[in-house]
Parts: C-alpha cells; structure tokens; sequence
C-alpha cells in the first residue's frame, strides 16, 4: 500500500469567469465539476481535469469574489508541476501562452508562469511511466497537453521538522540534505519539495494555495493512514464525505496544510462523464437553497457545453 501520487489541489481565486477562461480555454482543462464549497455554499468550488477527472489531474479552486491577491510565504506551496511530453510542448506552451499575453520563462526542460492571480505553474518535460492524464481540448494538439501533476515546490523555513511525518506517510528522498521528497504508487508517483521562504509573510488569499490532497484507495486506506499520521503527531480529522471522495485533513509539521482523499467514488458519482461540469451539482444538504444559490453565484458557462443555435 501507497500514496498514489497528487489527488487534487485546491487553490483560491477572486473571479471565477476569469479562472474558467485561464483553465479551461487557455489552459485546456476540462471542467469537470461545478459545485460549491460544502462548508461555504454561496461560493463555487470549480474542478479542472482530464477527460474523467482521474485523481492526479485534479486542479480545484475556491471562488471569494472579489479576493484581492494573496502572497506565497513560509508554510504555503508556491508552484505547481505539471508534465509534458517534450520540448516541443514547452515551445508550444511557451507559444500559446505568449499570444495570451502570459509571461513565461524557460529554464531547460522547464516553462515556468503565472495565472492572471499570481498562481505559479512550471510545465517539465521530464521522463515518466505514470499514464498520462490528458484533457481533450480542440485546439490543443494531443501531443502537447498537460499530461497530470508532476509535484509541488513549497516554502518552509525549517523543513526537517516535516521529515518524520512525510517518513511515516511514505515519502522518501535520496538523504538528509536532498529537498526533494517522492511517494511512489503502483501507477502514479508525486514531488514535494521545500525552498528557503521569502523574508515577507505570506497571505492566503487569490491566486495562493490552499491545500493539497495525497491520493488514497478507499476508507480502510484512509483509516490506515490517519492513524500513521497520528501516531507521527499530527491532528487528524475524522474521515469527512466531500461526496465525489472521501477526506481526512491534517497540517504538516512546517504548516502546509494536507489532505488524503479517496479515489473509489469519482466525479461522475451524480452526473455522466459526457457531461461533466455542464450543470451545477450541490450536495444533498443545499439542495433545498439551490434556487438561492444560482442567483447568488456568479452566471459560469462550460467551455465544452454546446451553445443553442
């Protein structure tokens, strides 16, 4: 038994037109679920993926209108990874993001940028056997789509603070000086490493991350190790229904906050896959609201919808 790599990450944005627009068309994305925050039901929770919304391709934000932008600081990650196929994705990225008007900055096998929020990104076009986990965007080459997550880079003032946990979770790294932590599952593995933090606080707000969620096969799993970070002191949650997975939370000893989440329910637990993301989905508890809640929550359209002639 192992982590099988990234199940999502969840980040915060202040407008979500704006974000389906960076994600889903620019980015090709799929958006694969629209639903809100269970804990906050007036504000969405949008999901981005591949085709099916295969854990390890699973970008979610958290919509605060009108956010003001955030700051990566100590204890926050500051940069997703994602994989490509090669140098000539980078160059097309490197393209495509231009004509966007994204700045990006290439460093070997990597492009780095940010979203319209400050959210970073580094595509790497690095050798893997996970399968690749691809949306299929129209006007996105098959051959140059993002491919999954790759890891995370996070600050962290003192990072050796972490290694007990990480250990008992799984994680392992070349020695005690290499920053690079890996997990390595049966068909997906995952990067987290730690950089010295900025001398100036962070702040969580738009365009920062809020979370990010390990991949696990079920409740026994997830049992299994909310007692292993436990025992490795950490103060878990219990086992929380997030309807599409099943979660427990816990902070990390340099203060990131983590998530184990199951992969045995799945995105399309309440709508088709050929669908995903077209209508919004509440959970049972705010159906009761739902005419409220779309008029409160900003008018959102699926790229992938069809548009009535």
């Amino acid at each position: 038994m192992a982590l099988e790599g990234i199940h999502h990450i969840t980040a915060i944005t202040g407008d979500a037109p704006r974000n389906v627009d960076f994600y889903a068309c620019l980015l090709g994305l799929r958006l694969v679920k629209k639903t809100v925050n269970f804990d906050a039901p007036d504000v969405y929770h949008l999901y981005y993926g591949d085709e099916t919304g295969t854990p390890g391709s699973i970008l979610t934000f958290f919509e605060f209108p009108g956010a003001k932008p955030g700051r990566h600081g100590d204890a926050m990650i500051h940069t997703i990874e994602w994989r490509v196929a090669s140098e000539a994705a980078l160059a097309f990225w490197a393209a495509r993001l231009g004509d966007a008007n994204v700045a990006t900055e290439r460093d070997g096998g990597a492009l780095h940028f940010a979203d319209f929020e400050g959210l970073r990104h580094s595509l790497l076009a690095v050798p893997v056997d996970d399968p690749p986990l691809a949306a299929g965007a129209t006007d996105i080459p098959p051959e140059h789509a993002l491919l999954g997550f790759h890891g995370v880079l996070a600050y962290a003032r003192v990072p050796e603070r972490s290694a007990g946990l990480l250990r008992a979770l799984g994680f392992e790294r070349g020695g005690d000086t290499d920053p690079h932590w890996r997990v390595t599952g049966a068909e997906r593995h995952a990067v987290l490493e730690y950089d010295p933090p900025p001398s100036e606080r962070g702040r969580t707000s738009a365009g920062t991350i809020h979370h990010i969620a390990w991949s696990v096969a079920d409740d026994d799993e997830l049992r299994d190790y909310r007692a292993r970070a436990m025992a490795a002191g950490a103060h878990a949650t219990d086992i929380i229904d997030r309807q599409y997975f099943h979660s427990v939370y816990f902070r990390e000893p340099s203060g990131i906050l983590f998530e184990l989440a199951s992969r045995d329910i799945g995105f399309a637990y309440d709508e088709p896959v050929e669908s995903l993301g077209e209508a919004l989905k509440l959970p049972p508890q705010y159906e009761p609201l739902r005419d409220e809640l779309e008029r409160r929550l900003t008018p959102l359209r699926n790229p992938r919808t069809p548009v009535a002639s």
